[in-house]
């Protein structure tokens, strides 16, 4: 089959739509919110309230203070620096079930499940656990919901004792695997993964299934950065593919290659924290001369929000505004970025999982002349649509684009 390709005028070509994810920043509790335990969350709203002052210049003048108001008295930001920068902002729901990571992406790429991913708040049926352990030939510990730091450091040492792998979930659709490199190297633990999501099938297809690597000894373990997601291919078509098809460069760091299985990526860059990820951020946007790029900053999830750790939630976003600075300044003309999230995690909230919540919607490009706010949007899918439109290709099947005409 012929690979369809685009207009090749030099003018359609130099175009990049740059999507960056701040991974659990959501900025409001959804309607539906009460539905998930999570009335009255909100994430960035409340990191600052708890530990603002912050220094987001570059947030600030893009909308962040705007948005924000939207959910709360407008006037707690009367002495924040004004909106000064042409572009447009608002919010955006979810419309699909859940607030897990991988129907979160899949939204914003245009993709709405119909059906949220199986949870498992009281870990995994016995048909599930006897099937991994006759795959891997021993026996697991835990298979319960838990926090991965706390639960390495509950088993941990049973684990290096008995050479038994930690199964354990929580509110996300997932089934995790710790295991010491030491004890079972990396290697062996992802073939323990493959079998894991062969098992996951049907009513138990969980969206990831992850292999948490770890080292060091009891009291000090620490999870490395090999850490791989084994995830479900999009169950239909998203941007990723729709860009890919049409000939673009499709650039991700990453976490994203896995939440997508790959699918549609032609450039996978590898990621880690945050700074790695602004790093390699930093020099796609000096490479690429088009297409589209893909960054998701973890750590507000992974190593703040699921931590009830709202300091250094605080300290990430002011770390990322000044990253932010630098990354405006490496866009051209043709350029439009993109700053959203996936879903909430409240880390001010109680309980350590995600957070049913609307997400932050900012799209800025040096060639926009006006300020536009775009309310709020009923689907994560109108990013999609609009970065689609932003690189002329058809439009997506989900979502509307908030871009006015050029």
């Amino acid at each position: 089959m012929t690979k369809p390709t685009r207009e090749l005028d030099h003018t359609l070509t130099r175009r990049r739509a740059i999507i960056t994810v701040l991974d659990g920043a959501g900025v409001g509790a959804l309607p539906d919110a009460a539905a998930y335990g999570d009335s009255g969350a909100n994430t960035l709203l409340h990191v600052i309230s708890a530990e603002g002052p912050l220094r987001l210049p570059n947030l600030q003048r893009l909308g962040l203070d705007e948005i924000l108001s939207l959910s709360t008295d407008p006037s707690l930001f009367t002495s924040h620096p004004l909106l000064s920068e042409a572009g447009y902002y608002g919010r955006m729901a979810s419309r699909a079930a859940g607030k897990d990571t991988t129907s979160g992406h899949w939204e914003l790429a245009g993709l709405v499940l119909k059906k949220p991913f199986p949870v498992y708040p009281q870990g995994f049926p016995p048909e599930i656990i006897s099937a991994f352990e006759k795959a891997i030939g021993r026996p697991v510990l835990g298979n319960i919901p838990a926090s991965g730091t706390e639960i390495i450091k509950e088993l941990g040492e049973q684990h290096l004792q008995t050479g038994r792998p930690i199964v354990y979930t929580s509110a996300d659709s997932v089934f995790q695997i710790a295991a010491h490199e030491e004890i079972v190297p990396p290697e062996e633990l992802y073939r323990w993964c493959k079998a894991a999501r062969e098992i996951l099938q049907g009513e138990h297809a969980v969206g990831r299934v992850i292999a948490r690597p770890f080292i060091g000894s009891p009291g000090a373990f620490k999870r490395t950065a090999r850490r791989k997601d084994f995830s479900l291919s999009p169950p239909g078509e998203t941007l990723l593919d729709r860009a890919s098809a049409a000939g673009y460069p499709v650039a991700v760091i990453g976490k994203v290659a896995d939440i997508f299985n790959h699918r549609g990526v032609n450039l996978h860059r590898p990621g880690g924290d945050n700074e790695a990820t602004a790093a390699a951020l930093f020099a796609l946007l000096e490479e690429l001369p088009e297409g589209l790029i893909w960054a998701t900053f973890g750590d507000f999830d992974t190593l703040y929000g699921h931590r009830n750790d709202s300091r250094g939630f605080a300290a990430a976003l002011e770390r990322f505004d000044r990253h932010l600075g630098k990354i405006l300044g490496l866009l051209r003309p043709e350029d439009l970025i993109f700053i959203t999230a996936d879903h909430g995690c409240d880390p001010t909230y109680p309980g350590t999982d995600h957070t049913r919540e609307y997400v932050p919607l900012i799209a800025w490009s040096p060639s926009l002349r006006q300020s536009v706010a775009v309310g709020t949007r009923s689907s994560f899918a109108d990013l999609g649509a609009s970065a689609a439109a932003w690189l002329r290709l058809s439009p997506l099947a989900q979502g509307l684009s908030f871009l006015q005409p050029e």
